[in-house]
């Protein structure tokens, strides 16, 4: 069993493949930021969820830590917006 540590807690994957966290777990999230007013017209920020045009496209095939680090950004900026 392969074990890594990372900001969350320690990741151990199983000879099966199967990856497991213990430690602090991650907050309940939703699965993207993304409340669909999608605009980037005056910048790389999109006024809706406030991530930038790269997070956007990479958002997928982020890891939950990475994802995690673009949410607590965004929550403290005010982020997602319904309205702007």
């Amino acid at each position: 069993m392969d074990k890594s540590q990372t900001g969350v807690g320690e990741i151990s994957r199983r000879d099966s493949g199967v990856c497991e966290i213990s430690g602090p777990a991650l907050p309940a999230r939703a699965d993207t930021p993304c409340v669909a007013v999608c605009s980037t017209t005056f910048d790389e920020i999109c006024r809706g969820c406030g991530r930038s045009v790269v997070e956007v496209a990479h958002w997928v095939s982020m890891t939950p830590e990475q994802k995690e680090v673009v949410w607590v950004r965004i929550l403290a900026q005010g982020y997602p917006r319904r309205n702007t």
